[in-house]
C-alpha cells in the first residue's frame, strides 16, 4: 500500500526551525494547560461537593466515576476517529475538538460566575471532555509526524512531551490559585487558553496526507487492530501503558489525598497534581539534549517497574515533601517510558494507517487513565483512599514483570530503527 512521504527537509537543525511545527507545539501547549487547569478543578469540586453528604470512600467513588464519564465517550468514538484520521484533512479534526473544549470551559464559567455548578453539570460535561478527546487525540497523533523530517520525528516527541509537561507543571497550580480566587477564573483562563490553541491550529498549513484506503470503514478499523496485534512490539507498548497506569495510578486520589490525607487543601493539590509533570518535564529535556541510543526496551520496562514503586511509596507517605518527591519520580519514570513507547510506534507504522493505529494507542491511553481513574476510585470504595494507591503500585511492578516474560521482542529492542513499512 502507498504511502505519503513528507517533502520536509532533514536539513533543518530543529524542530522549531519549521513553522507548521511551532503552530503546532503552541497550540499543543495551549491546550494541555487549559486542560490541565479544567481536570483539577473539576475533580476537585466533584469530591468537595460529594464530601457534604458523603464519607471519604463514597465521595472517592464518585470521583472515579467522573473517569468513567470520560473514558465512555472515548471507547466509542476513539477507533472511529482513527479511520476518519486516514481519510480527512487532520487539522479540521484537530480544531473541532478544541473548540468544543472551549464550549465546555465557557460554560462551566457561566455556571461558576452565577454559582450554578453542580453534580450533573460537571458530569455532562466531563462527558463532552471525552467527546473532544476522542477527535483531539487521534488526529493530533497522527498529524505530528507529517510536521518534521522522518529522523527528527524522536526529538519533536521529546519536544511534544516538554510541551505536554510544562503545561502539566503550569495549569493545575495555577487552576488551583485562580479557583481559590475566585471559582469561575480557571474555567475562563481555560477558555482563553483553548481560544489561543485554536488559533495555532488554524495557523498549520496543508500537509501531506496518506493515500486513504479503499477498505470500508469496519474493515479499516479491523486492519487497523490486526496490525497492533501483529506487531508485536507496538502491542507490548501499548499494552505495557495500559495495564501498568490503569492499575497503578496514584493521580486520580490526589484530592482525597490533599484534603483527607495529608491536609494541605486546594491549595497543596496544586503542587501535587504537578509534581508528576515536574520531574516528567526535566525528563523530557534532558531527552532532546541526550536521547536514548540503545537498550530502548530495556529502558521501557525498568522505568514502568520505577513507576510502580514510586507510587507505593507515595501511598505510605504522610509527609507533603515525600510526596512531592515521590510523584516526581512517578513522572519522571513515566516520561521514560512515553518517550521510547511513542518513538517505537511512530516508527514502526507506515503513515497511511498513523491515524488508526494513533486511534488504537489512545484508546489504550484513555483506558490506563480515565478507566484508570473508575478503577482506583472503585478500589478505594472497597479498600480506602490509600490501601487503594498501595495496591495499584504493587500490580504495576507485577504487570512489568509478566509482560517482560510475555513479549521478549519489545525487551530486546536496542535502538530507534525506522523499518521498511509494508501493510
Amino acid at each position: 500500500m502507498p504511502s505519503c512521504v513528507s517533502p520536509l527537509s532533514s536539513r533543518a537543525v530543529s524542530p522549531f526551525a519549521i513553522p507548521n511545527y511551532r503552530a503546532f507545539w503552541a497550540a499543543k501547549f495551549a491546550s494541555t494547560v487549559a486542560g490541565l487547569m479544567l481536570v483539577i478543578v473539576i475533580g476537585w469540586q466533584v469530591y468537595a461537593l460529594a464530601r457534604e453528604t458523603m464519607s471519604t470512600r463514597d465521595a472517592a467513588f464518585l470521583l472515579g466515576m467522573i473517569g468513567l464519564a470520560q473514558f465512555l465517550p472515548l471507547f466509542v468514538l476513539t477507533l472511529p476517529v482513527g479511520y476518519i484520521a486516514d481519510r480527512v484533512d487532520r487539522r479540521y479534526l484537530a480544531r473541532g475538538a478544541v473548540a468544543l473544549e472551549l464550549v465546555c470551559a465557557s460554560v462551566l464559567g457561566v455556571l461558576a460566575l452565577n454559582d450554578a455548578v453542580t453534580l450533573p453539570a460537571l458530569f455532562v460535561v466531563a462527558v463532552l471532555l471525552g467527546v473532544g478527546r476522542a477527535f483531539a487525540g487521534p488526529s493530533l497523533s497522527a498529524l505530528a509526524p507529517n510536521l518534521v523530517p522522518r529522523d527528527m520525528l524522536p526529538t519533536a516527541i521529546a519536544w511534544n512531551s516538554i510541551g505536554w509537561q510544562a503545561g502539566a507543571v503550569i495549569g493545575p497550580p495555577l487552576g488551583a490559585f485562580l479557583f481559590a480566587a475566585a471559582p469561575a477564573a480557571p474555567y475562563l483562563t481555560a477558555a482563553v487558553l483553548f481560544a489561543v490553541a485554536l488559533t495555532g491550529l488554524f495557523l498549520i498549513t496543508p500537509v501531506p496526507r496518506p493515500v486513504p484506503s479503499d477498505l470500508s470503514p469496519l474493515q479499516s478499523t479491523i486492519e487497523g487492530l490486526s496490525y497492533v496485534r501483529r506487531n508485536r512490539i507496538v502491542l507490548g507498548a501499548i499494552t505495557l501503558d495500559l495495564f501498568a497506569v490503569l492499575l497503578g495510578g496514584a493521580t486520580a486520589m490526589l484530592p482525597v489525598f490533599a484534603r483527607d490525607v495529608l491536609h494541605v487543601g486546594v491549595e497543596g493539590l496544586g503542587p501535587l497534581r504537578a509534581a508528576p509533570a515536574a520531574g516528567a518535564a526535566l525528563t523530557a529535556l534532558w531527552l532532546t539534549r541526550r536521547p536514548l541510543q540503545r537498550h530502548v526496551g530495556n529502558t521501557m520496562f525498568a522505568c514502568v517497574g520505577l513507576f510502580g514503586l514510586a507510587t507505593i511509596v507515595f501511598g505510605f507517605s504522610r509527609n507533603l515533601m515525600l510526596s512531592l518527591g515521590c510523584l516526581a519520580v512517578l513522572g519522571a519514570a513515566d516520561m521514560i517510558s512515553v518517550y521510547v513507547r511513542s518513538s517505537l510506534i511512530q516508527l514502526h507504522t507506515p503513515d497511511s494507517m498513523r491515524g488508526r493505529v494513533s486511534a488504537v494507542s489512545m484508546l489504550f491511553i484513555s483506558a490506563s487513565n480515565e478507566l484508570g481513574e473508575f478503577e482506583s476510585g472503585l478500589t478505594a470504595a472497597w479498600f480506602g483512599p490509600v490501601n487503594a494507591v498501595i495496591y495499584g503500585g504493587i500490580a504495576a511492578v507485577l504487570v512489568t514483570i509478566t509482560w517482560a516474560l510475555l513479549f521478549p521482542e519489545l525487551r530486546k529492542a536496542d535502538r530507534f530503527v525506522a523499518p521498511e513499512n509494508r501493510v
